[in-house]
């Protein structure tokens, strides 16, 4: 981090987090088309969310805390791609950072370590759907090797209107 910030570490996700994490994200349903969800949960109704990502496997959730706090700054997170079989070797990856911490390389730092999780894994290629427009996840994506693949035009509704998302793939 840079001087004068506060340290921040990354570690997996517990339950104990659940509250704070459901808090973070209802923030983007709220007032973001970063989620397609249109509906804020509670706790109970993300439960099954966070026990789908245990702290081995190819299915993580990385938790950036304030190293004094303890405050969820933010997640990230891999998940199966699509149902079936075939796929998987391939995962979808998401970040979301706590609105008053962005811009402060918390991304960077969630994304550098869930690679690092899943280096071990018997996965093939991690993809990310952004959605339009959203250029700083654009740039997170790119410095972590994913390329643009393509976009699905007003794929979602959500506020009134139509958006698209951009499909970038990693390597992995």
């Amino acid at each position: 981090m840079r001087p004068g910030r506060t340290e921040v570490q990354v570690r997996p996700g517990v339950e104990s987090d659940l509250e704070a994490l459901t808090d973070l994200y209802n923030h983007y349903v709220r007032e973001t088309p970063i989620t397609f969800d249109t509906a804020v949960f509670t706790p109970e109704e993300r439960r099954p969310w966070l026990l789908s990502h245990p702290e081995d496997g190819p299915h993580r959730l990385m938790v950036a805390t304030d190293a004094d706090s303890q405050e969820i700054l933010g997640y990230a997170t891999s998940s199966p791609y699509r149902a079936k079989p075939a796929y998987d070797t391939s995962v979808e990856v998401t970040v979301y950072v706590a609105p008053h911490a962005g811009r402060r390389g918390i991304g960077t730092l969630l994304y550098k370590a869930l690679f690092e999780a899943l280096a071990g894994e018997d996965l093939h290629r991690a993809y990310a759907g952004i959605a339009q427009p959203n250029e700083a996840s654009a740039r997170l994506h790119e410095r972590f090797g994913f390329r643009y693949v393509g976009t699905y035009r007003e794929v979602g509704r959500k506020f009134g209107r139509y958006w698209d998302v951009a499909w970038y793939e990693k390597d992995l």
